[in-house]
């Protein structure tokens, strides 16, 4: 099973990648958040500097490109190209209002003839594959078949597709019916995305869909980041495989930190010191590129709002990072939860 890691704007940029690579890893592909195509002929030097082949440190990145128009789409992956990547992703997803009032994200679904001539011209003219992060429509799951026929008359390198519409946002639960449409008649690679934050929650896709081969992560990863390595592990048990004793691999084949045995022989002491480590090395990472002060406290307040969940008393530890009012006072509730691992 291919596991990748699906791009949260603001959050998973090249610092968050990088470390994330270190202390957990396990993932075949990681994906930008998404640089917005516009008629400018150059890119904004933060969506630049999360791109340079020089800032990241991971195995296999993938430059996610937003826009409805073709002629800026190109543009944008030829820049990729110079740079040396060989795909790019379309974000056709992202169900946010102020992208989809431009008619951009899960909003270009609308638009099927408009779609239909993007694609015909991108795929046409782009020297790069391009691989589609999808939803079902924006209004009605009913609207996906439709898209299905666009998308099989070109050459789509992978269909990401999470099974919800627009609406949706990320309420209700993912329309496995309709994925499961997707996978009969769709003609090529399918990536299943969507609300899997736990080893149960794979279990129940793995089960449902033994053809799907890759799954896409966001939210579950950002809570519980060692679930890429646990679901490794668990593969071991679904091909009835003996377990490594070499230590984990990451996606691309590189040793990290987890040790031998990965995840399964940890203690519930090492598990926590792991986060604690992981956090702590986010957070002088994110001082290193940024400068110690406020936007570096709001970054790591938005992580533990995630990370939390894998703490015990998760809901009081959320509470109290979210109470802290500078960094230095985030610093010192770090040594007291963390005392056993190197001081921020």
């Amino acid at each position: 099973m291919q596991v990748y890691f699906a791009p949260l704007e603001s959050i998973t940029g090249y610092v968050f990648r990088n470390v994330f690579e270190k202390y957990y890893g396990g993932i075949d592909r990681y994906f930008t958040p998404f640089i917005t195509a516009t008629d400018s002929k150059r890119l904004r030097n933060k969506e630049m500097r999360d791109i340079l082949p020089e800032n990241n440190q991971v195995g296999c990145l993938i430059p996610q490109i937003m826009s409805n128009r073709a002629e800026e789409f190109l543009r944008v992956a030829g820049q990729m190209a110079e740079l040396g990547y060989d795909t790019v992703n379309l974000n056709l997803g992202c169900p946010a209002r102020t992208v989809v009032s431009k008619g951009k994200g899960s909003g270009f679904l609308a638009r099927t003839v408009a779609l239909d001539r993007f694609l015909e011209e991108i795929y046409r003219e782009c020297p790069l594959k391009i691989s589609i992060k999808t939803r079902l429509g924006v209004d009605d799951p009913e609207e996906f078949p439709e898209i299905i026929d666009i998308y099989n008359q070109y050459p789509v390198e992978e269909l990401i597709i999470h099974p919800r519409v627009q609406k949706d946002y990320y309420k209700n639960t993912p329309n496995l019916d309709m994925f499961a449409e997707a996978v009969q008649r769709c003609n090529m690679p399918l990536c299943y995305n969507g609300d899997i934050c736990s080893l149960e929650d794979y279990d129940r896709i793995r089960a449902r869909f033994p053809e799907v081969t890759r799954i896409m992560i966001g939210r579950g990863l950002m809570a519980h980041p060692e679930l890429a390595l646990q679901i490794q592990e668990r593969e071991e048990c679904w091909e009835e495989q003996p377990a490594s004793s070499s230590g984990e691999s990451t996606g691309n084949g590189q040793q990290n930190i987890s040790g031998a045995g990965g995840m399964r022989n940890l203690s519930e002491k090492e598990r926590l010191n792991r986060i604690g480590a992981y956090a702590n090395a986010l957070c002088k990472a994110y001082c290193e590129a940024y400068g110690p002060g406020q936007p570096v406290l709001f970054k790591m307040k938005e992580l533990w709002g995630f990370l939390a969940d894998s703490m015990p008393d998760g809901k009081k530890l959320r509470k109290k990072v979210h109470k802290v009012q500078r960094l230095d006072g985030y610093q010192r509730l770090m040594r007291e939860m963390f005392p056993e691992i190197d001081p921020l």
